[in-house]
């Protein structure tokens, strides 16, 4: 195999590149007042992001490893370290080729909004907020991202702020989420007091060793500074604030409530990263802190700490259930088409994290799969829907009927979207769904099923509502004037409806070659914990002399 190799700098570039440019577009407009030049910069810089992390992902996955990147060349766990393996590689180039598309599809849709610098500056610093998310490995940085990424989101959410709609929400899913972030800044007090560290590796490798960590060269920098039982409580604690934190800000029942508020008081390109990316910023800390972290098998770490983890995984398997089933009810009785598609996406978060809670290969697999495919689809699905908002400047499903006629581009986007996250072959929700329900017939869960498919059942009502206003029901205006969209529209639905079918149509290749080896690498963190041990290693021998 060709070994292609990319300097390590490339991850924490990433971070400091998307904040650069989010702060200096703001300067940069006031030099240059010219929509255009600013379009241009922000598809510049989301395009150089989409290259760097797709440079990493190709590194990763060739040469099957871990990267470590010291920021100051501290070693972990004393310094901050974005440590990158296919499971976050693959969802941070996820997140940037859609945060691409959707800054293409802004050239058009914010072409009648004032404040438009503010707005891309905003967008820049939520999609850099999700790369640090992503490819960091100590918790306490992963929290300063995240404030990072929601404070940009609670801006765009109230991007509107002329209507008291986009204030009301951004005011609700700002308090919200400041109390959320505050609950996991506390959580990290207990578990730096227990284990006396904030590297995730360091973390996972006390979890797994919890009596020869002193072996560790990490433990040269920093041990548990409590006994076994504060240890264990500490780690728990842990466990139980940081999953209700990111089961809110993933938009899992019961904590959905902000959302169908939130996506559609904010500018339709929003809506999409908010239902399409945002959320899966609590869906995979998550996974991240319940797999890499804790999910070791009881024989090798602490059972009480591993019996915790279980008992958290049957509430979210529960939680997910729940998801699915409030998702597809609330999205059949919606007259707004965004707060219907915003509550799709309770239901398809609720698939995930059933999917992940089963905690074996094949759901784990299902999950994460379902967590690409998401992506793409509702983001689509959400542009297709604002690309007649934009045309008709109304939010209603009966007020838009017959549209699609006109516009048969964005229809077919749309279509597209539906087909895929509807889950009829060859779409990948249909694999995804397989993949589950071969997980839960694994675990003898078999009547779960019953409720998933009870829940999509439930959401094709829905998206029927949609598809028959649209194309079937009779306009009750006149649309004769009404016009397809644009050249950046348009190519963001050819492109983006190509990379969904593709997802799909290439499931077999997908699952055994690429998301396989994702959940492999999620569940057995060997590798991840190998390379931040290495990365310590070689600076204790550099300070030694060789």
């Amino acid at each position: 195999m060709v070994m292609v190799m990319f300097p390590d700098y490339f991850v924490g570039l990433t971070t400091v590149v998307g904040i650069l440019a989010s702060f200096a577009l703001p300067l940069v407009s006031l030099g240059i007042k010219d929509k255009r030049v600013w379009d241009l910069y922000t598809l510049v810089v989301t395009f150089f992001l989409m290259t760097l992390t797709c440079a990493v992902f190709i590194d990763v996955f060739i040469n099957d490893r871990v990267i470590v990147y010291r920021f100051g060349g501290f070693p972990p766990p004393l310094g901050i370290v974005y440590t990158v393996d296919k499971f976050n590689a693959i969802i941070a180039l996820t997140t940037t080729i859609v945060c691409f598309f959707i800054a293409l599809y802004s050239v058009e849709y914010m072409e009648k909004f004032h404040g438009v610098e503010w707005f891309y500056t905003l967008l820049l610093g939520m999609e850099t907020g999700m790369l640090g998310v992503f490819y960091t490995g100590d918790v306490f940085n992963l929290f300063v991202m995240l404030e990072v990424t929601s404070i940009a989101a609670y801006g765009l959410v109230a991007f509107n702020r002329s209507t008291k709609e986009a204030v009301e929400a951004a005011l609700k899913y700002s308090i919200i989420g400041a109390t959320a972030t505050t609950l996991y800044f506390l959580s990290l007090i207990f578990i730096y007091a227990s284990f006396g560290t904030l590297n995730m590796g360091h973390i996972a490798f006390i979890a797994r060793q919890p009596r020869a960590y002193v072996l560790s060269p990490l433990s040269l920098f920093a041990t548990p500074y409590a006994p076994l039982p504060q240890l264990l409580l500490g780690a728990i604690i842990f466990i139980a604030l940081a999953t209700w934190v990111f089961s809110f800000k993933a938009a899992l029942f019961p904590n959905h409530f902000w959302l169908p508020d939130a996506h559609p008081a904010a500018p339709t390109p929003i809506s999409a990263a908010l239902s399409g990316l945002v959320v899966k910023v609590g869906v995979y800390a998550i996974m991240r802190f319940l797999t890499t972290l804790f999910g070791v098998p009881a024989d090798i770490g602490f059972p009480i700490t591993f019996n915790a983890v279980k008992v958290v995984l049957a509430i979210l398997m529960g939680l997910g259930l729940a998801s699915v089933i409030v998702g597809g009810l609330l999205m059949t009785v919606q007259t707004d088409i965004k707060r219907l598609i915003a509550y799709s996406t309770v239901l398809h978060i609720g698939i995930i994290t059933v999917a992940f809670s089963t905690f074996n290969i094949v759901g784990v697999t299902a999950s994460i799969y379902h967590i690409i495919n998401h992506s793409f689809a509702k983001a689509l699905l959400f542009m297709a829907a604002g690309a007649f908002i934009h045309r008709l400047g109304t939010r209603s499903i009966d007020e838009l009927a017959g549209a699609g006629r006109y516009m048969k581009i964005s229809l077919s986007a749309m279509l597209i979207a539906i087909l895929t996250l509807v889950g009829l072959p060859p779409f990948a929700t249909f694999t995804t769904i397989l993949l589950l329900y071969s997980a839960l017939l694994e675990l003898g869960l078999a009547p779960l099923i019953v409720i998933i498919i009870f829940g999509e059942a439930l959401a094709f009502i829905g998206y029927i509502r949609i598809i028959y206003g649209l194309w079937f029901k009779p306009p009750v205006k006149d649309l004769s004037g009404l016009k397809e969209v644009g050249a950046p529209m348009k190519i963001t639905f050819i492109v983006m409806s190509v990379i969904v079918v593709l997802i799909g149509v290439l499931a077999p290749i997908l699952v055994s070659k690429v998301i396989y080896p994702v959940a492999n690498s999620l569940m057995d963190a060997t590798a991840y914990i190998d390379a931040v041990e290495k990365a310590a290693r070689e600076v204790i021998s550099a300070l030694m002399g060789g």
